[in-house]
């Protein structure tokens, strides 16, 4: 087999493009086990996400792990599915659509938007294949994870430089690797708090969930701990909520290894037991509802607390499609442009430019 993939052909009357490309964690193809086996045996196998060695590895994953834990996975990815499938496609493929509007109106000249996710389809390399076809030679990577984390940003960031590894004429290839203290990142989520507290009324406490990962993995130097908390301060001022009234937990805790704490499970049932009267969580490292946000917190952790005694239980959905959350994205993306963009750009001009382009290289000897 070759080691360098196949580079689309040569075309001399093709136009150079600048392309984004978001980057999600993925999702099965089905709420069904047979979709959800293949699903989890690609995340889990990454060495970013478990750094247990490899064989010994191998024997958990392929002996206990796929053989139980599918079926259970399927019946939570069942809860939320929707008619038009997962809840992270869907969002991510409506934020895609928006931010290329958006961007097409701010910028004045073509951007080519797309979207990858990390496990399942649409894979990476196929969407920079997919791209490089249709000219892009400049490419802007956007792991959709504000807060930075190995086994996150950094796994979706070795799934780029793998590809690019095995691609002969790469493009020249930027990465907004985080953007948990962005102004407008951070607005989007104080307007959804604000705008959900307007038409419910405020709780006694807000719990600020984020997705968990190994203690080890702050002891070894990953930065993703300090940046959650960041935001969960930043967030917390932008509300002006006091130390009492707000929470920053980590949830979906794997294996028996300790993970960052305080835990989301165990704050949710001590404030039932300290009998809160109504509690709301928000996840802020969550770009859009998924299975950790609409089973996980929605559903379980609501019974945690009520079931230890809390009063009101509320989940704030994720930013989603939100218009300041697209707009933030823009923000991101225009600030990683520079020296990409053209100080002007016109149609007339470009395909005037593709004429004599195409013309040179015809006096030259070439087909196209």
């Amino acid at each position: 087999m070759p080691f360098y993939l196949p580079e689309p052909p040569f075309q001399h009357d093709q136009n150079a493009r600048i392309g984004v490309l978001l980057i999600n964690l993925g999702t099965p193809e089905a709420p069904t086990a047979a979709a959800v086996r293949p699903y989890l045996k690609e995340f889990l196998w990454d060495r970013r996400v478990v750094e247990i060695p490899r064989p010994l590895w191998w024997l958990i994953l392929n002996g206990v792990i796929l053989t139980t834990r599918p079926a259970k996975s399927a019946e939570k990815y069942a809860a939320i599915w929707r008619p038009e499938g997962s809840p992270l496609k869907v969002y991510t493929e409506r934020a895609t659509k928006l931010l290329k509007g958006l961007l097409g109106e701010r910028l004045g000249q073509p951007v080519l938007v797309d979207y990858a996710m990390r496990y399942g389809n649409p894979a990476i390399a196929d969407k920079i294949a997919a791209m490089k076809a249709r000219g892009v030679d400049r490419l802007l990577i956007l792991p959709l994870y504000p807060q930075y984390a190995a086994s996150s940003s950094g796994s979706a960031m070795d799934a780029v430089w793998d590809t690019l590894l095995h691609t002969r004429n790469p493009p020249e290839t930027r990465v907004i690797k985080h953007f948990h203290d962005h102004a407008g990142y951070l607005n989007a989520l104080r307007q959804s708090v604000e705008a959900y507290w307007a038409e419910h009324g405020r709780p006694e406490v807000l719990v600020m969930s984020f997705h968990g990962t190994p203690r080890r993995s702050l002891d070894l130097g990953d930065p993703y701990h300090c940046e959650c908390r960041k935001t969960g301060r930043l967030l917390a001022a932008a509300l002006g909520l006091a130390p009492e009234q707000f929470r920053v937990t980590f949830q979906s805790r794997f294996g028996r290894a300790e993970w960052l704490q305080p835990y989301t499970a165990a704050t949710l049932e001590q404030l039932g037991r300290a009998k809160t009267r109504r509690i709301d969580v928000v996840c802020p490292g969550f770009a859009a509802d998924c299975l950790e946000t609409l089973e996980e917190i929605a559903m379980e952790g609501k019974a945690t607390f009520l079931n230890a005694g809390g009063g009101e239980f509320r989940y704030i959905q994720a930013l989603n499609d939100r218009p300041l959350w697209i707009a933030a994205l823009a923000d991101l993306v225009q600030a990683h442009l520079g020296g990409w963009i053209a100080d002007s750009w016109s149609l007339a001009d470009e395909n005037r430019e593709q004429r004599q382009r195409t013309e040179r290289a015809r006096t030259l000897g070439a087909k196209a």
